[in-house]
């Protein structure tokens, strides 16, 4: 497949997922980052799937809380809470953001990446595609060990709301089971391919125990805009509690990789603090 097939592909899926009232970006659901406290509420309308007479939750039914650690400790019972909106952002409480990149790894790519973070000792989430993680289970590794947080973007990218429940199901637990194959844990978050939710994906992230995250500025980098073009949107959108949506996969990702290194010093220069968010299961 082409470039421009590749292209045509992608806006046709997104178109599709708009149409299927995914809601991506739509929530105002807030996450804990390093510093602890209570998320706001959320005025926005429920995430497609959600029925519209559901009872209100406590804010308490939000809370997330840090923990030792960036999952549950293994061998221990809990419970994920059955979301009907992605998190978009962590509570505002300090000037903190999450760089958040999908699709990989790849191993033309991550490595960049991950070499810039390390040098500006920086921890971010990666939302990687089972079938590239399973041919690059050292690079799982290599971010586990330096800090970041692996998270699951679904095993081949599709769109789930067209999907089946036992299809939702099969591939994030397929995705769920490299990740652990490759250092011992299973994933906390998940993401899904496009801002694509709905009650199943929901429901089975759930189950699988796992969070739904999605962002608050979308860099549109694999449009391949210009690094230049990927930079300003960054530092357009920071702000408290922002979560950054880049790429590291799924392309051509050089663009995102020299972004990142020209980005990264300008956002910890403006005292921006780079950080991951910490969750609890009840």
């Amino acid at each position: 497949m082409n470039k421009d097939q590749f292209l045509s592909r992608r806006r046709a899926l997104l178109a599709g997922a708009a149409a299927l009232g995914a809601a991506g970006a739509a929530g105002a659901v807030h996450l804990l980052g390093a510093e602890p406290g209570p998320p706001a509420r959320s005025s926005a309308a429920p995430a497609a799937g959600a029925q519209a007479n559901r009872a209100v939750r406590r804010p308490s039914a939000y809370r997330l809380q840090p923990i030792a650690g960036y999952g549950p400790a293994r061998g221990t019972p809990a419970r994920t809470l059955v979301r009907h909106e992605p998190f978009l952002r962590m509570s505002d409480r300090e000037r903190s953001m999450v760089l958040s990149f999908d699709d990989g790894p790849d191993p033309r790519y991550t490595p960049g990446i991950l070499r810039t973070l390390k040098a500006h000792d920086v921890r971010a989430m990666f939302f990687v595609c089972g079938e590239m993680a399973a041919d690059n289970k050292d690079m799982l590794r290599r971010m586990s060990d330096e800090g970041h947080i692996v998270g699951n973007h679904t095993w081949s990218h599709p769109l789930m709301t067209r999907l089946s429940r036992s299809a939702v199901r099969s591939q994030m637990e397929r995705t769920s089971d490299v990740i652990e194959e490759a250092y011992g844990e299973r994933p906390g978050w998940f993401r899904a391919p496009y801002g694509a939710w709905n009650r199943a994906v929901f429901e089975v992230g759930a189950d699988l125990g796992m969070e739904p995250l999605a962002w608050t500025v979308d860099t549109l980098d694999w449009t391949t805009p210009g690094t230049r073009t990927i930079e300003r949107r960054v530092m357009k959108g920071a702000g408290p509690g922002v979560v950054v949506l880049s790429h590291d996969a799924g392309g051509n990702r050089s663009q995102s990789v020299r972004a990142l290194r020209d980005y990264l010093p300008r956002l910890l220069d403006s005292g921006y603090h780079i950080t991951v968010p910490r969750r609890q299961l009840t």
